[in-house]
C-alpha cells in the first residue's frame, strides 16, 4: 500500500470516528426523549487489497446506523402495557364506587336504613303521635334520597367512562394513520434494504406510535422484508403497508344508559380486544359499574317489594278518599301476572274497608284475585269491576295513550277507605296507596300523601286506629330472612352489595399493582437494551476520541514521511 493509500485509510477512519462521535452526541441529546431508541454505528472492515502475496486491510467502513432494540422484549412490553392499561380503568371505577358508597362516613345508605327502621320502632311506643309518624316518613325519604344519589353518581361515572371511550376513537385513528404514513416513508428511504439504517428516526416515531396504540388495544405488529409494519387486532388488520382502516364510535341504549363502542368503519364490526385501555374501560363500564347498578336496583326492588307487601296489609288512623295506581298496564284485559308489573302478584285476596265518618261504622269486603293459570284469571278490568261493586266505592280505568291506570275513590265526602290483609300482592304490585314508590334505585321515592298526611301511615291490621300490629312487622323487616333474598335479610343483602364492592376493589388494586410491577420490570429490561446510559456513552465517547486522535496522528506521520520522500 502506498503512503497516499495509507492517508486515505486514516481519513476513512477519521470519518468513521466522526460519525461515531455524532451518533453518541445524538444519543446523549436524546437521553430524556420519550420513546427514543439508542442508536449505534455498525462498523465493518473495509475490503482488503491484494499486494503481491499479501492482503492488506483498507481500514474501516460504516455499514449503517441502527436502533438498539430487542423485538422479543418490545413485544412483551407492548403486551404488558396493554394488560396494565386494561386494569387501571377497572381499579379507578372501584375506587370511585368506594367513594360513592361512603361506608366510612355517617351519611351512607346503611346508616339511613338503620335510622328509618329505628323510627318505625318509635311508632310502637307512641302510635298516636303524628310527629313520630312524620319522622318515620322523613327518614324513609332519606333512604330513597340516598338510593337516588347512589344511582345518579354511578350513572355519572358510567357517562364519564363512556366519554373516555369516545375520546379514544380520535386517538386510535391518529395512531394508525401515523403508522401507515411512516410505513411509506421508511420503505421509501430504506428501499427494502436488509439493514434498517437510513430511517432510524422514523422507526423511532413508528415504534412510539405502536406503543401508544398498544395502550389502547392489544395489537400484533408484524414487520415484512421491506420494513413496513402490518398491525392486527384479533383477526382484523388495522394497518397494511400504507393503508389503514379508520374506526368510529357507535352508540347503543341499554336500560336507560347510553353505551359507546368502537367499530371499524369498513366492516361495521367492533374492534376486537382482550386488553388495553379500551378493554379496561368497557369492563369498568359494563361489568363494574353496570354490575353495581344491577345489584343496587335488585336491593332496592327487594326493599320496596317486601316493605310494600307488608304495608299494604295495614290501615292508618285515617283512610283515603281517592287512590290512583302508580303502575299502569298496556292491556287491561290481560291477566295481572302477565302484564309486566314490577312485582308479580299471585292468587289470594285482599280487603277493602270503607268507613262512614258520620256513623263511625266500617264495612269490610273481600276481593278475590285468581291467578292460578286456569280459565278466568283476574285482569285489571275484572279487578276494577270487583272493586266497583263494593258499596260506597267506585273504580275507574283511566286510559292514557297506550296504557291504562286503575283509580279508586269513594262515592261521598262522608266516606273513606283503605286496603288491608292483601295476600295476593296485587295492591303493592299496582302501587295503590303503598309506602314506597318506584321499583329501582333511580326512581325510588315515598308517596307524597304520607308526607302531607302522616295519619295515613298504615300501622294497624284489622281496623282504622292506633294499634301497631303492622308497624311491629315493618320495624322487624330489616333483620327478617326474606324468600326473595334467598333467605338473607336486608342487612345482609346490603352488606353483600357494599362489602362485595369493597372486596372487589381490594382485589382490583392487588391485580393492578402486580401488573404495574411486571410492566416496570419489562420496561427496565427494554431500557437496558434500548435506553441511553450516559456512563456507557461517555466510555464510547473516549474510545472514539482516542481512535480519532490516533488516525489524525497516522495522517501527520505519513504526511511527514511524504515530505521526507519528496526532498530526497
Amino acid at each position: 500500500m502506498s503512503l497516499s493509500g495509507t492517508i486515505q485509510l486514516a481519513a476513512n477512519s477519521l470519518l468513521a470516528q466522526q460519525i461515531g462521535l455524532q451518533v453518541i452526541g445524538n444519543n446523549i441529546a436524546n437521553a430524556a426523549t420519550p420513546g427514543y431508541l439508542r442508536q449505534q454505528v455498525d462498523y465493518v472492515p473495509a475490503p482488503t487489497q491484494e499486494r503481491g502475496s499479501l492482503r492488506l486491510g483498507l481500514g474501516v467502513r460504516v455499514q449503517g446506523i441502527t436502533s438498539q432494540v430487542n423485538q422479543f422484549v418490545q413485544d412483551r412490553l407492548r403486551r404488558a402495557t396493554s394488560e396494565l392499561e386494561a386494569a387501571v380503568p377497572q381499579e379507578a371505577a372501584y375506587i370511585g364506587l368506594e367513594g360513592i358508597i361512603g361506608e366510612l362516613g355517617d351519611k351512607d345508605l346503611s346508616t339511613a336504613l338503620n335510622r328509618f327502621f329505628g323510627s318505625l320502632n318509635d311508632i310502637l311506643a307512641e302510635p298516636g303521635n303524628s310527629g313520630v309518624r312524620t319522622m318515620a316518613v322523613s327518614q324513609a325519604q332519606v333512604v330513597t334520597d340516598e338510593l337516588n344519589r347512589l344511582d345518579r353518581l354511578v350513572r355519572q361515572q358510567h357517562a364519564d367512562v363512556n366519554e373516555e371511550i369516545v375520546s379514544l376513537t380520535s386517538e386510535f385513528n391518529n395512531y394508525i394513520a401515523e403508522i401507515a404514513e411512516l410505513n411509506l416513508k421508511i420503505v421509501q428511504l430504506e428501499g427494502g434494504g436488509t439493514i434498517a439504517s437510513d430511517a432510524v428516526g422514523l422507526r423511532d416515531q413508528r415504534e412510539a406510535a405502536l406503543s401508544k396504540l398498544s395502550e389502547i388495544i392489544d395489537i400484533q405488529a408484524v414487520e415484512d422484508k421491506t420494513g413496513s409494519v402490518s398491525v392486527f387486532a384479533g383477526g382484523d388488520f388495522l394497518v397494511m403497508k400504507g393503508q389503514h382502516r379508520e374506526v368510529k364510535t357507535v352508540f347503543t341504549q341499554n336500560d336507560r344508559l347510553t353505551e359507546a363502542s368502537i367499530h371499524i368503519v369498513q366492516t361495521e364490526s367492533e374492534v376486537q380486544h382482550t386488553s388495553g385501555k379500551l378493554a379496561g374501560l368497557l369492563a369498568a363500564r359494563d361489568e363494574v359499574l353496570n354490575g353495581f347498578l344491577q345489584k343496587l336496583d335488585g336491593f332496592t326492588l327487594t326493599l320496596i317489594q317486601e316493605f310494600n307487601r307488608r304495608y299494604s296489609s295495614g290501615l292508618g288512623v285515617i283512610g283515603h278518599s281517592q287512590l290512583t295506581a302508580e303502575v299502569a298496564v298496556e292491556d287491561p284485559e290481560e291477566v295481572l301476572d302477565e302484564v309486566g308489573l314490577p312485582f308479580t302478584p299471585q292468587s289470594g285476596l285482599f280487603q277493602i274497608k270503607v268507613r262512614n265518618l258520620h256513623t263511625g261504622s266500617t264495612d269490610t269486603t273481600d276481593i278475590a284475585v285468581d291467578l292460578n293459570g286456569f280459565d278466568d284469571d283476574t285482569s285489571l278490568r275484572q279487578l276494577a269491576e270487583a272493586i266497583d261493586a263494593v258499596p260506597g266505592i267506585s273504580a275507574n280505568l283511566i286510559a292514557n295513550f297506550d296504557s291504562t291506570t286503575l283509580q279508586v275513590s269513594t262515592d261521598g265526602t262522608h266516606l273513606e277507605f283503605d286496603f288491608a290483609n292483601d295476600t295476593s300482592g296485587v295492591i303493592a304490585a299496582l302501587g295503590l296507596g303503598t309506602f314506597f314508590t318506584g321499583s329501582s334505585a333511580g326512581d325510588a321515592g315515598v308517596r307524597q300523601e304520607l308526607m302531607d298526611r302522616p295519619e295515613t301511615l298504615a300501622t294497624s291490621r284489622h281496623d282504622f286506629g292506633q294499634n301497631t300490629e303492622v308497624a311491629v312487622e315493618l320495624a322487624g323487616l330489616l333483620d327478617e330472612p326474606l324468600e326473595s333474598g334467598n333467605g338473607s335479610n336486608l342487612t345482609t343483602l346490603y352488606d353483600q352489595l357494599a362489602g362485595g364492592t369493597i372486596q372487589a376493589s381490594a382485589v382490583s388494586r392487588s391485580v393492578t399493582d402486580g401488573l404495574r410491577l411486571f410492566q416496570e420490570t419489562i420496561q427496565g429490561e427494554h431500557l437496558a437494551i434500548s435506553g441511553v446510559n450516559l456512563d456507557e456513552e461517555a466510555v464510547q465517547l473516549i474510545t472514539h476520541q482516542r481512535a480519532f486522535q490516533a488516525s489524525a496522528k497516522l495522517i501527520a506521520t505519513v504526511s511527514e514521511l511524504l515530505e521526507i520522500l519528496t526532498t530526497i
